[in-house]
C-alpha cells in the first residue's frame, strides 16, 4: 500500500512508494532497468516492487542502456508507460543516442499523433564518495534537447508527487534523483493536491537576495540562508524543481522583490543551467537588478576522485561568498 498521509519518509522510500502507487493505479506502468527487480536497485529504490508486482512489470534488464531505452520507446509506442532506471548518471551516455534522436523527436516526427510517456530515472550528483562516472551532473545536456522534460526533486514530498506526475505525463521526462539526498527524511502527504510538475516553489522567503537551485543544492542554499540570517541578511530560496521547462515567472517575482540573484547547481558553471537562468532573468528584470546575476557550481573539469570531491562541489562557503559579492555591489 502507498504511504500514509503526512508520514515521514526518506527520499528513496518516497520514490519507491510513488512507483508502487503508479503500478497499482495503471496496469500499463512498467519499471525496468539493471538490477531493479530481485536486488531492488543499487540504491534499493525499487526494493520489493518485483516481489509484489511480478517479473512482467518490474523487469531486470541486460546491462545495455541503449537497449533498455530503445525497448522502452517500443513499449511506449504500444501504449505502455515504462519507467527506466539508469543506475548512475555517468551510465546514461550509451543511451544518449536513443534519448536524443528517438525519444525526444518521436512526438514531433509523428505530427503529434504519437505520445512518448517514458520516464528515465537518473540518480545524479556527487557527495557519496563514489568512483569515476558515478557522481556527474549531466542535466544541461538533456535540458538543451527540445522534446524532453527534465525535473529534479529536493525533498521527499516532491519526490513522491513529481514521480507520480512524470509517469502520468504523455511526454518523456528525465527524472534526476539527487543521490546524496536519498536518505534525507521529510513529510510526505499522499492525500495532497500536488502543484504543477514544472512549477518552482519558494522554499524560504527573504528580502535581500534570491538563491535559486534545484535537486541536491536546495538543502545547501537553505543552510546558507540560515547562516546568513545570523548576520542579519534575509535570503529567499527558490526551489526550481524543473530544469526544462523552467518556471521563470516565479524566479522573476522573487528577483523583483530582492533585486539580486545567485543561481546554484552542482554541474559545472560553464554552459550550465545557471547560464540560461542568468540570461533570462537579466532580460526580464534588468531595471530591478541591483547587481549582476552570479552563478555557483562545479568547475569546468572532469569530476575528481572521491577524496577531492568536497573541493569540487559547491558548498556553504562558496554560496555565501557569492552572496557577499552580490551584496557588495
Amino acid at each position: 500500500m502507498a504511504a500514509k498521509s503526512s508520514g515521514q519518509l526518506p527520499v528513496a522510500k518516497a520514490i519507491n512508494e510513488s512507483l508502487r502507487a503508479s503500478l497499482e493505479a495503471d496496469p500499463k506502468v512498467l519499471v525496468m532497468g539493471e538490477d531493479v527487480g530481485k536486488l531492488g536497485g543499487v540504491f534499493r529504490v525499487t526494493d520489493g516492487l518485483q516481489k509484489d508486482f511480478g517479473e512482467d512489470r518490474v523487469i531486470d534488464t541486460p546491462l545495455a542502456e541503449s537497449g533498455i531505452v530503445g525497448t522502452a520507446i517500443g513499449l511506449a509506442l504500444r501504449g505502455y508507460r515504462p519507467v527506466v532506471e539508469i543506475q548512475f548518471d555517468g551510465f546514461v551516455f550509451p543511451a544518449y543516442d536513443q534519448i536524443v534522436t528517438q525519444l525526444a523527436k518521436m512526438h514531433a516526427r509523428a505530427l503529434g499523433k504519437v505520445k512518448m510517456p517514458v520516464v528515465i530515472r537518473i540518480p545524479y550528483g556527487g557527495g557519496i564518495g563514489a568512483v569515476e562516472h558515478h557522481s556527474e551532473s549531466p542535466e544541461a545536456l538533456f535540458a538543451h534537447v527540445a522534446g524532453l522534460k527534465c525535473v529534479s526533486p529536493s525533498n521527499a514530498n516532491d519526490a513522491y508527487w513529481m514521480m507520480r506526475q512524470a509517469i502520468e505525463s504523455d511526454d518523456p521526462v528525465i527524472f534526476f534523483e539527487p543521490k546524496r539526498r536519498y536518505w534525507d527524511k521529510g513529510v510526505v502527504d499522499t492525500s495532497a493536491i500536488p502543484a504543477p510538475l514544472h512549477e518552482a516553489h519558494v522554499a524560504r522567503p527573504g528580502t535581500d537576495l534570491t538563491l535559486a537551485a534545484y535537486g541536491p543544492m536546495v538543502k545547501t542554499c537553505l543552510e546558507a540562508a540560515a547562516a546568513a540570517e545570523e548576520e542579519g541578511r534575509s535570503l529567499e530560496v527558490v526551489d526550481l524543481r524543473s530544469m526544462s521547462p523552467i518556471d521563470f515567472d516565479t524566479v522573476q517575482r522573487s528577483v523583483e522583490k530582492t533585486g539580486r540573484l545567485v543561481v546554484v547547481h552542482e554541474a559545472p558553471v560553464f554552459y550550465g543551467s545557471g547560464a540560461e537562468i542568468a540570461a533570462r532573468i537579466t532580460e526580464r528584470c534588468f531595471y530591478h537588478l541591483e547587481s549582476p546575476v552570479l552563478r555557483v557550481g562545479g568547475f569546468h573539469a572532469p569530476y575528481p576522485p572521491a577524496r577531492l570531491e568536497e573541493e569540487y562541489l559547491p558548498g556553504l562557503d562558496r554560496v555565501l561568498d557569492a552572496v557577499d559579492r552580490s551584496l557588495a555591489y
